[in-house]
């Protein structure tokens, strides 16, 4: 039983022959059935675009508040826009009254919608609600859409590898998630001013909700822990060039729970490390097409039980838990 996050270069995966990717496959789906998460490197994404991305986020969050405002969250169930420090507790989407999160955000969703009905119809709500888009920088629009495309084809490749570990074809998710309703959110965790409030965290402890995630982190204080089955918060490394993967609730409805959602939190830097602790997170929340069917796969229902989640579909889960988790 894993209790650390293992780091796997997934290079191999790509162009290997059905061996090497089942063996890939295994390691991965190893790492998320005892822990949740795994940090990857040979993923093949352009270093060059990520410090590009990397420099107009922090262009972006270095703006005065009423410029940032100006694209602000339009609503609690559209996923688009700016979020102020504060004004959101992920923790709250477990239950729990917490403050709200010592982080702002910027996020977009789906780029290159077709204006089809499947799109733009009453069935596809706000899951391709418009992008809002800062005057400032300017070249922070073209970077997002490109890199939104990058982390589309990496989720596809996970998808393929979970496939694989859990025995079904290479491709039965394709079909699922040609259409995702994914979010890119760049997260800024600024050096704190002042002490926190009880109980508040850079981010609270929270599961995600969709398929999987995609993180890209700075090594700085105050940074990303799991809770394993042993019940310990573990630092999860920030190896060169990598990225942190983790699956969200969906995920583990599809694996009727063999799969889990594994907990994780941000917590705030040490009091004396608190100067250089401004840290940058590209997070890449890949979600299945909002009608896709999300119940328990062949094979993970034992004999003579039921499935322990309800069906559901990618759109209705995700809506829920957005709503839920506003200040």
């Amino acid at each position: 039983m894993l209790l650390n996050v293992p780091v796997i270069n997934v290079a191999p995966f790509h162009g290997g022959d059905p061996a090497t990717k089942r063996a890939i496959a295994a390691e991965v789906g190893r790492a998320i059935h005892d822990i949740g998460f795994l940090v990857i490197t040979g993923h093949g994404v352009d270093p060059g675009l990520i410090a590009k991305v990397q420099a107009a986020s922090n262009a972006f969050f270095d703006l005065d508040a009423a410029e940032k405002n100006r694209v602000l969250r339009p609503a609690p169930d559209v996923t688009r826009g700016y979020i102020p420090l504060e004004a959101e507790s992920v923790g709250r989407s477990q239950g729990v009254d917490v403050p709200g999160d010592l982080n702002e955000s910027l996020m977009i969703g789906p780029v290159d919608v077709p204006d089809t009905a499947y799109f733009h119809g009453p069935a596809a709500g706000k899951h391709f609600h418009p992008n809002l888009w800062p005057e400032n920088p300017p070249e922070l629009r073209a970077l997002y859409e490109e890199y939104f495309r990058a982390m589309g084809a990496l989720a596809e490749d996970l998808m393929a590898m979970f496939a694989l570990a859990l025995d079904l074809e290479e491709d039965f998710f394709a079909a699922k998630i040609n259409h995702h309703i994914s979010r890119l959110r760049v997260r800024n965790y600024p050096a704190p001013k002042v002490p926190p409030k009880p109980g508040q965290l850079r981010a609270g402890a929270h599961a995600d909700y969709g398929s999987l995630t995609i993180l890209r982190a700075e090594d700085k204080p105050g940074g990303l822990q799991v809770l394993n089955r042993a019940g310990e918060w573990v630092d999860v490394p920030i190896a060169p060039d990598s990225y942190i993967i983790n699956i969200g609730e969906l995920m583990a409805r599809w694996t009727n729970g063999q799969w889990k959602a594994t907990l994780h939190r941000v917590v705030n830097p040490p009091a004396e490390l608190v100067a250089g602790s401004r840290r940058l997170s590209l997070v890449f929340f890949h979600n299945p097409n909002y009608d896709a069917p999300v119940a328990a796969l062949p094979g993970t229902v034992p004999e003579g039980e039921v499935p322990k989640f309800a069906p559901t579909t990618s759109g209705e889960h995700l809506r829920a838990q957005f709503v839920r988790t506003q200040v």
